[in-house]
């Protein structure tokens, strides 16, 4: 019985980090499939948002943190959008790699910079901190409660894109963008939004994943390729497919880190690898017209 609560505790441990993941990986999701770009850079406004996460938190308290960082996070991808990812869209799509992989440095050495290289200390606030005890199995309130909001923004996010005209659009654009240029609908202020979109999601686990990790500059780096893993996994296009793939990259590292911990990283990538072989597309990937 000891045994199967402390799995049941890893697999929950690995549905928590399947939030933050999916946080990430949907908007380098969203990105690609509208714009064909591969955002290197998305880590560091994951780490943008943790950093801004600190400050704001001095002044505001937590709560205020989680509801501005991730705001301002996506104002600056508006601002970048606009003045440089924009330029790029029908480019080779190496040059868009090397934009945002030279963005990615440029923003983890501002960081450096304005910050220091040490880490920064961001605390659980008070009125989450704690553990939830049933039975023998214990487990802290806030990483329930951080679960809680990825959830809320997962399903925002799958409301706008599946409910509203909005999300039609973006859906049109990704699988035929000419057709859509050809009905007179401009994809540019979709493109902006889906942009601030994307990197608000990613800021916003820069902010729940700060209490835990800590914060430095580096953190962006660290996350990213696990990104990518479960974007690759999922399979373009697919809402859905990013979700089902950051639960199992979660769930499978969570019980690795149990079983072989000597494998925890490995793991998602055996993973990814195994998916692959059988769904090249990944679990749920769509045909997009323009990327074949």
């Amino acid at each position: 019985m000891e045994e199967f609560i402390f799995v049941f505790e890893q697999v929950l441990n690995g549905v928590v980090v399947s939030a933050y993941y999916l946080l990430i990986a949907l908007g380098l999701s969203l990105i690609f499939s509208l714009g064909g770009i591969v955002n290197l850079a998305h880590g560091a406004f994951y780490a943008l948002g943790a950093y801004f996460a600190v400050e704001i938190a001095q002044r505001l308290g937590f709560t205020g943190a989680l509801v501005l960082s991730p705001v301002l996070v996506a104002l600056i991808g508006i601002a970048l959008e606009r003045t440089m990812f924009r330029r790029f869209y029908r480019s080779d799509p190496i040059l868009g790699l090397l934009l945002t992989f030279g963005l990615a440095m440029v923003i983890e050495q501002g960081i450096r910079i304005l910050w220091g290289a040490a880490p920064l200390p961001f605390q659980i606030p008070d009125f989450i901190r704690g553990q939830l005890f049933v039975g023998d199995l214990i487990f802290p309130y806030y990483r329930l409660a951080m679960l809680a909001v990825a959830t809320l923004a997962v399903a925002a996010t799958w409301l706008l894109l599946n409910r509203t005209s909005f999300g039609r659009v973006v859906k049109a654009g990704v699988q035929n963008p000419d057709m859509v240029a050809v009905l007179g609908i401009s994809l540019a202020p979709v493109m902006s939004a889906v942009v601030a979109l994307g990197i608000g999601l990613a800021g916003l686990a820069g902010v729940l994943l700060a209490p835990i990790t800590g914060v430095h500059p580096a953190m962006g780096t660290e996350i990213i390729t696990a990104a990518f893993v479960v974007v690759v996994i999922g399979g373009l296009g697919s809402f859905w497919g990013v979700v089902v793939a950051a639960v199992l990259v979660g769930i499978v590292r969570g019980l690795a880190v149990h079983y072989v911990p000597a494998a925890a990283e490995a793991s998602i990538y055996l993973l990814m690898l195994l998916v692959l072989l059988l769904r090249p597309r990944g679990l749920f990937g769509e045909r997009i017209l323009r990327f074949e």
